[in-house]
Formats: structure tokens, sequence, C-alpha cells
């Protein structure tokens, strides 16, 4: 019997032990963006909605940068532990850990640097640029500590520690929640205040990460394993890509919506704040179910990484299509608010006028028509990630974002004004949907025919 419980234990369980952490982490950490944006509508107006979804291109970098390193190392770290080499696990632990915190370092002061340029790129207009100057000035301050925490949880949870990973998350997120509305209603901050509670929230979660340090179950790190071995972070990011440039392309994606959204914005009755704000809002709502999606998928990589380094098959199969059976589960609830619920939803985020509400709504149906799908490029892309094939979970990364929606957001508009914005997400999901499927069955029957390892 192996000595790791991920090498016998039943799917299910283990499933539920690291899925459930890992989804509350993912949840707490898109409630960050969520959080602010609601105390914002409240306390500024759907000017202050639109300048944080002006400013989360750099949270999506961030997040991006955080994948890179952290779902490379907790993937290569996995393997090393299937196959009982620890002190390479130790390593990779120490190195990745290492280059979150100087990459982080790096990224804020970058974006400091060349703040107002981006905000322009990223779709501000003049009324939306103060706010998100404010805004994204202040929360880049936190990026280094958020790349570290999202980082570590990562390797946290290939350690075997969800629940610790998840408070980590869930600390901050609490500090978050609570100082928003003392910041923005008690001190009149505004998105100053936001700005600041996130950050502040970002720093708590950090510190509780790092604690963790002492704390490896499968491994004991020392001195030796933080010396930076650019060869050796090579082969992590190389497993993080895939992860990575989905984020990048959510990314682009935004900038492209955000832009394309102005632009024909303009030429409607709607102007060009009101569709910004809207797609702020679905975008972020839709960031719930994509958090709780790829939560499934975080829990199920330590589990796959494992059993395939360990030869033992049947059980990365039945781990992956039990997380695409919960992934079914979870966006058909997704499906039935966002299309029979909207309005509800976008009340949240504060009021607006009649054209505000009209546009949201509409946005929010025809955008997410095809949520039902799109966890699985996700869950799929992540699941070659986990058994070592990089190259095709990049390539399932890009397709969603790179392949389909960025030219179909740029294409339909020209012949359908800002409903072909609209309908470019739901052919995007569609098309990465088939792809994605046609790629794994291909996969799991080439699993079927390997020899599995000797008990």
């Amino acid at each position: 019997m192996p000595e790791n419980p991920l090498g016998y234990e039943k799917i299910p369980t283990l499933l539920r032990r690291f899925a459930v952490p890992s989804i509350t982490a993912m949840l707490v950490g898109s409630l960050y963006n969520i959080v602010d944006q609601i105390f914002i509508g409240q306390g500024v107006g759907y000017l202050g909605n639109a300048a944080t979804n002006v400013s989360y291109p750099l949270s999506t970098i961030c997040l991006a940068i955080s994948l890179l390193i952290g779902v490379g190392s907790s993937s290569r770290f996995s393997l090393c532990l299937g196959r009982k080499e620890t002190d390479q696990a130790a390593k990779i632990a120490g190195n990745g850990i290492i280059l979150m915190g100087i990459v982080g370092v790096l990224y804020a002061i970058v974006g400091e640097l060349f703040l107002l340029p981006l905000l322009r790129v990223f779709g501000a207009t003049p009324d939306i640029l103060p706010y998100a100057r404010e805004y994204a000035g202040i929360t880049l301050l936190g990026m280094p500590f958020l790349i570290v925490t999202n980082g570590l949880s990562n390797l946290i949870r290939a350690d075997g520690s969800p629940k610790y990973s998840m408070l980590c998350m869930v600390a901050g997120a609490i500090a978050n929640t609570i100082l928003d509305p003392i910041f923005i209603f008690l001190f009149q901050w505004g998105v100053f205040g936001a700005a600041l509670a996130t950050v502040l929230g970002q720093i708590l979660s950090f510190f509780l990460a790092i604690r963790y340090l002492r704390r490896f179950r499968t491994i004991r790190l020392e001195g030796r394993h933080f010396r930076l071995d650019l060869r050796d972070e090579l082969r992590t990011c190389a497993m993080g890509i895939s992860n990575c440039v989905n984020q990048v392309g959510i990314t682009f994606v935004q900038i492209v919506l955000n832009n394309s959204l102005t632009y024909y914005g303009a030429q409607s009755v709607y102007g060009t704040d009101i569709p910004l704000a809207a797609c702020g809002i679905v975008m972020k709502t839709n960031a719930i179910l994509i958090s709780i999606i790829v939560g499934i998928s975080q829990g199920s990589q330590p589990i796959i990484g494992f059993n395939y380094g360990a030869r033992q098959y049947r059980r990365v199969r039945d781990t992956f299509l039990l997380a695409i059976k919960l992934n079914l589960a979870i966006s058909a609830v997704g499906f039935v608010l966002f299309q029979f619920f909207p309005q509800y939803i976008i009340l949240l985020y504060g009021t607006g006028d009649a054209l505000y509400f009209e546009f949201a709504i509409r946005f929010m149906r025809v955008f997410l028509f095809m949520v039902l799908l799109n966890g699985v490029q996700m869950l799929s892309s992540n699941f070659f990630t986990a058994i070592g094939k990089a190259l095709k979970g990049l390539l399932l990364s890009l397709t969603r974002q790179v392949f389909f929606l960025i030219p179909l957001a740029l294409i339909l508009p020209l012949w359908l004004g800002i409903s072909g914005i609209m309908l470019a997400g739901p052919i995007a999901d569609f098309a990465a949907f088939l792809l994605s499927a046609f790629l794994v069955y291909r996969e799991l029957k080439r699993q079927k025919g390997l020899s599995p390892a000797q008990p």
C-alpha cells in the first residue's frame, strides 16, 4: 500500500478534502475585487465600478505570475513526491518561493512607473481615469504579497494541508470585507479606502502563508533549498505556463473588451461608460463561478500528479472524470442564475439609470450563455499540466481566450456592433469545449493502454 494517502484513499474523499478548501480559497480571492466593487458601487457610483474594471487587468496579470510559479512548482512537487524524490521536491519548493518574491517586487515597481499609460491601454476614459489611478496606485503595492501568498498556497495544498491554504486566503478576505465599509463610508476615503483595505488584507494573508515554511509535512526545507537555480526555474515555469497563459489571455480579453465596448458604445445609445461598468460587473460575477471551477481543478491537481507519477492511471482518470461531473453541476446553477435572475445580481453592485440596467442584464445573459461548458477547458488544461504535458496544457489555455474570443470580439462587431462583442463569449466557449473534449478523450484512451504500477 502506498505511504501517501493520495495513492490509496477513495477518490471522492480525496477530492473533497483537497477541493473544498481550494474552492473556498479561490472564492475568497475573487471576493477581494468583488467586495471592493460592491462597496465602491454603493459609495461612489458606477464610475467607481468602471474604474475597478479598468484596473482589473493588473490583478489578472498578478494572478498569472503567481500561477506560473505556484502551479508550476506544485505540479513538479507532486510528481516528485509520487516518485519518492523528497529532496528534489524541497529544492523545487524553495526555488519557487524565492522566485515569487523577486518577480512580485519587480512587477509592483514596473506597474507604478507605467501606471497611467497602462490604464489608458486598459480602456480608461477621461472621466474614469482619476478613480482608476487612485485605486490601482494603491493596490499595486500589495501585489508582491499577493503573488507570494497565491503561489505558496499551491505548494501548501500539494503538501497535504489544503485547510491551511484556505485559511491564508480567508483571513485576508475577512479583513478586507471588514475594513472596506469602515474606510469607504465611515472615513469617507472612497476608492482609496477600498484599495487600502485590499492591501492590508493581502499583507495579513502573506504572513500566514510564510508561517507555513517551517510546517511542511512531506519535506524539510533547509537554507540550501532557497538558492536560485535559473535552469530549475525554467522547468518550473514550463509546467505552470498553461495556467499563466490562461490568465494572460483573460487580461488581453479584458483589454480588448474594454476598448471595443468604449468604441462601439460611443456609437450606441449606451455611451462609453455604461458598457465599461456593466462589463466589469459581468466579468467579476463570472469570476465567482470560475473560482469554484479553478478550485476543483487545483484540488484535483495533487491527486492526478501523484498518481500519474506513481503509474496508477485508473485513479488519474477517475479523478479527472469526477472533477468534470462536479464542474457541470455547479455550472448548471450558474447558468440558471445568469439567465433568469441577472437583475438581482446587478443590483448588488449599486444603482444606475434604465439604460445601465438594460445593457448590463443583456450583456450577462448573452455573454455567459455557454457558461455550462466553459469549465471543461480549464479542467482539461490543468489535467495536462498535472501529468507533465505542459505543451498540451498551454494549447488548451490559449484556445478560449486567444484563439477564439479575442478574434471574435474584434471581427463580429464590424457587422453586429456592440451585440457582436456579447456573442463572441458563447461562441468561443463552445469552440474551446469541443477541442478540449477531443484532446482529453485521446489522452484517457492512451492511458488505458499503459501498464500500471505493480501493487
